[in-house]
């Protein structure tokens, strides 16, 4: 009984110090994980920002060209370079053509020369028939605070039934 008095008198607290060491690692390695989570939350979000921002924007371009084709004769893209720059006055950055859902599509005609553009090879090719050649520049803001901006260019080829005039 003797020997059982003694052994309390011993122990230095070396299992508490080794206890308490255990708990900081364990405890730091648990606070990387959740960091690191964190991080591959914020990048998993802004991931689906971007493809939501790129898809109305594809919904977008497509509804801004379908709505323009509709109108017929009538449509913008069978303006003259001479017409877009003075209906644009002067504006290099291009004409204001539709707004919707805070997106804006800008044309540009790409026929800045004395000749016509000859027209893209397609399968039903016409030698000789000239195109105007639009590009259309559509923009969308997304993301916290609209601070990301995410913008497609299309272009669209018209050809010209007479010297510089589309129909």
């Amino acid at each position: 009984m003797e020997n059982l008095k003694l052994l309390p008198n011993k122990q230095q607290g070396v299992v508490l110090i080794t206890a308490l060491i255990m708990v900081i690692a364990v405890t730091g390695i648990a606070v990387t994980l959740m960091s690191s989570s964190t991080i591959d939350i914020k990048i998993t979000n802004a991931a689906q920002e971007r493809e939501v921002a790129e898809n109305e924007l594809i919904g977008e371009v497509q509804r801004m060209i379908s709505g323009e084709a509709n109108k017929g004769a009538g449509n913008q893209f069978f303006l003259t370079p001479d017409e877009v720059t003075s209906i644009a006055s002067g504006d290099e950055s291009g004409m204001v053509i539709a707004k919707h859902n805070d997106m804006q599509s800008k044309m540009i005609n790409l026929n800045k020369g004395a000749l016509n553009l000859e027209c893209p090879r397609r399968f039903n090719f016409t030698a000789g028939v000239s195109c105007n050649m639009v590009q259309v520049a559509t923009t969308i803001e997304y993301g916290s605070k609209s601070k990301h901006q995410l913008t497609i260019v299309t272009g669209v080829a018209q050809e010209m039934a007479s010297t510089g005039k589309g129909i």
